[in-house]
């Protein structure tokens, strides 16, 4: 599979398909360990493009013993239906949202503090370092999941509007916005005393297209595959928040597989989520281009303000007090101060 601008737009309305690769050539009936594999991204997103090579990867350096299904699109069902599965083991493994996973796992959400890292060096510091095992002990926690330790990667969100860009917190002030279902979300857009709206992604574009809201926010690759540029003016790099995917495990089932089956799996999944950190990373810098010649107005903005605005609503101190001292303490040490 190739990534291009052209087959990730062209992924986002693709049908269901069947799994993506299983180590046909060895055979899945004789494979010891069927294991399964969800998500709700397009086949063509970075995600499953590393996916399908990681599958790959890991049914030939099992040697067959392994058939790793990857299934794409939703076609297990929703982000929770899917959680559910692999919670219960009738999923093996699942790709969520920190700031979603926060619904069961309120710890997670802490890497999605709005405005909190400057760039990604933060980001990946942070991540694969004391931040990301501190979310990682407390999915562990659960009994049930666990998280691989390379998260992958979604992107900085970004805000797309009908009406007007983007470029101070006042711009913000009472505009209808489309935010995942979220208290995280809600409470940022309440900060900047905008009208937030919780809709479900599958009713986004039919929302702004009938100005039930006038904007909404997300990664540049899912503007594109969405194709929200047909129903929105602007697009304002605001980076508010960083968004990323765990790679979540069912303990039970992983803890079945002998030592050096688990290492296979292990070393595949890290492996490929560095590369498609690496393919958001360069497919962001072309989807702008892209998005700015189908007629969207890009503008950037500072983050510095939008900061201050969050600190004088309160909304570092707030959530400082929700996650804990700790828990801030080694967000902090990432991004400096944010109280």
């Amino acid at each position: 599979m190739t990534l291009t601008r052209r087959n990730l737009v062209l992924g986002a309305g693709a049908a269901a398909v069947s799994a993506l690769p299983v180590g046909a050539a060895f055979g899945q009936a004789k494979a010891e360990f069927a294991l399964k594999y969800g998500n709700n991204l397009p086949v063509t997103h970075p995600m499953n493009v590393r996916a399908a090579e990681m599958a790959v990867k890991i049914n030939a350096e099992s040697k067959g013993r392994i058939a790793f299904e990857v299934y794409p699109n939703n076609q297990l069902g929703n982000d929770t239906d899917m959680l559910s599965q692999t919670r219960s083991g009738g999923m093996d493994f699942f790709t969520l949202s920190p700031l979603i996973l926060g619904t069961l796992v309120p710890a997670a959400q802490i890497s999605g503090v709005g405005f909190a890292f400057k760039d990604y060096s933060q980001v990946w510091a942070a991540m694969d370092g004391d931040l990301g095992a501190h979310v990682r002990k407390q999915i562990d926690g659960t009994g049930s999941l666990f998280a691989f330790e390379k998260i992958w990667d979604n992107g900085y969100r970004q805000i797309t509007t009908s009406t007007k860009a983007v470029n101070t917190p006042d711009d913000l002030k009472g505009m209808k916005i489309r935010i995942p279902p979220s208290p995280f979300w809600v409470s940022m857009f309440k900060a900047f005393e905008s009208s937030p709206a919780t809709i479900n992604f599958a009713e986004v574009y039919s929302s702004l297209q009938t100005k039930v809201v006038d904007a909404q926010e997300n990664p540049l690759a899912i503007i594109a595959t969405a194709k929200l540029n047909e129903v929105q003016k602007f697009c304002s790099i605001t980076n508010h928040m960083w968004d990323g995917f765990w790679f979540l495990g069912n303990k039970k089932s992983f803890d079945r597989l002998p030592a050096d089956l688990q290492a296979i799996v292990t070393r595949n999944v890290n492996t490929a989520g560095l590369s498609q950190r690496e393919d958001v990373r360069k497919l962001n810098g072309s989807l702008l281009t892209d998005l700015q010649g189908k007629g969207m107005a890009i503008n950037t903005t500072n983050a510095e303000v939008f900061r201050a605005k969050l600190r004088s609503a309160n909304f570092y101190s707030d959530w400082n007090k929700k996650f804990g001292p700790d828990a801030w303490a080694i967000l902090e040490k990432y991004t400096g101060k944010l109280v």
